[in-house]
């Protein structure tokens, strides 16, 4: 597996994660705190969250199954960017189980 599909997967795990809190925050500032201006600002970050969202779902997917996940995990995974702060959490594990499988030309590293 190259360590591009990594890099890619954590960036939009990393944008999908920032958006979802964003659109948490606005959220509570529309109801909670009856804020001018934040339904507008909540709207953005509700359709760019939910376009960017398809794109983590896409590279997600490509992640779990160059990886050979099994299904229960790939959901896991999936549905990390749907729960606020959970991308975050869901990527640092991802990474640091994948990191040392990868390398720049899409062979394993040898094992010395």
């Amino acid at each position: 597996m190259k360590k591009s599909v990594l890099t890619r997967y954590r960036i939009m795990a990393y944008v999908t994660g920032v958006l979802l809190v964003l659109l948490c925050l606005g959220m509570i500032a529309k109801y909670a705190l009856g804020m001018d201006g934040a339904a507008d600002v909540t709207r953005v970050i509700a359709i760019a969250h939910g376009w960017l969202y398809v794109i983590y779902l896409v590279f997600a997917f490509d992640l779990g199954s160059k990886a050979k996940w099994p299904v229960g995990k790939q959901l896991w995974v999936l549905i990390a960017g749907t729960i606020p702060t959970a991308a975050f959490f869901v990527e640092r594990k991802v990474s640091a189980e994948l990191e040392a499988k990868v390398s720049d030309d899409g062979t394993r590293l040898a094992k010395a």
